[in-house]
């Protein structure tokens, strides 16, 4: 029996990236970046102050796609076995059987995760890394593809657990949302006056589609220049004195892994610096970790990053087609 050809990456975003901003209106950079970060199977946080649209965008990405989705609700009474699951005990068969929690699921929403106390934030962070749940010396793994989407609000304070910089470090990027300029707040009170909803989004790619795509973003082509040029670029924000810390091993990775991802929706099969060069702020800015001088003047990890993309010469390309 003849397998369906499969569908090219590039197609895979732009069926989802239009689903989404049927909903999503006037941020494409956003829709984009989010999209990557789904291609390239990685986790993706979405930061900024209320009202903008961070849960909106994770419900649109999760509707995009036919397979299984769960929206967790983060706050302080939240336990970790309501995110893992926990075993219950069934009488009639006489032994504990594993009922999975929320995070079994290809898309997975955190909403306001920094309302959960430590515990529960360690309990899915540890998810995101592994992609398994031991319970009782037993591992269940999670669906594939497994992203997690997580929102949380900056200025909130009260009632709010922050995230050290270690488990920030699972998530592939982080994103801001931004105002939006005033053609697209009046697209979103149209499409609100208009009933437009997340919810009524439907499918426009299957998990066996998406998976293919995601293996084609993994095998795309990376000249080992571009692979130093990642890891000068982590390396610089180790030595800039504006840093108390900056990117580990792990960040000059991600950096490569989101280029491969944005290099596809761009409807290429192989990595530019100008890739690179395009993600490294929501890649890095939130791995490094500022100096008390730096933050006392008000020194801002993305003034970091341009300062160390200038210091950085990119790298000459051999390659020139797809």
């Amino acid at each position: 029996m003849n397998r369906a050809p499969a569908v090219p990456a590039h197609e895979v975003y732009e069926r989802i990236a239009a689903n989404v901003q049927t909903v999503v209106r006037g941020k494409p950079d956003l829709v984009r970046l989010s999209i990557a970060a789904l291609l390239a199977e990685g986790h993706l946080l979405v930061e900024d102050v209320p009202g903008l649209g961070k849960t909106t965008l994770a419900r649109c990405l999760a509707r995009s796609v036919g397979g299984g989705w769960n929206r967790i609700q983060f706050t302080p009474d939240l336990l970790p076995g309501d995110i893992t699951g926990v075993p219950v005990y069934h009488q009639h068969a006489e032994r504990f059987q594993f009922h999975p929690g929320g995070v079994f699921a290809n898309i997975v929403l955190a909403d306001e995760i920094n309302r959960g106390t430590p515990k529960t934030q360690s309990a899915l962070l540890e998810v995101m890394a592994e992609r398994t749940v031991t319970v009782d010396s037993v591992r269940h793994e999670v669906p594939r593809p497994f992203l997690v989407v997580a929102t949380q609000n900056p200025i909130e304070m009260e009632g709010t657990y922050r995230l050290p910089e270690a488990q920030l470090d699972r998530f592939l990027m982080r994103l801001e949302v931004g105002y939006p300029d005033l053609a697209a707040e009046v697209m979103v009170i149209m499409s609100d006056c208009a009933g437009v909803d997340p919810d009524d989004l439907s499918p426009v790619v299957d998990i066996p589609t998406l998976l293919g795509a995601v293996a084609q973003v993994r095998a795309s082509h990376v000249e080992r220049a571009i692979c130093e040029y990642a890891a000068k670029l982590a390396a610089a924000t180790r030595e800039h004195v504006a840093l108390r810390y900056g990117a580990s091993p792990r960040g000059s990775i991600a950096l490569i892994r989101a280029a491969q991802a944005v290099a596809a929706t761009r409807g290429r099969a192989f990595v530019t610096p100008d890739d690179v060069k395009e993600i490294a702020h929501p890649v890095l800015g939130h791995r490094v970790i500022l100096t008390s001088e730096a933050e006392l003047n008000q020194v801002s990890p993305a003034e970091v990053i341009d300062k160390v993309l200038a210091a950085v010469p990119a790298p000459g390309m051999t390659r020139s087609g797809a």
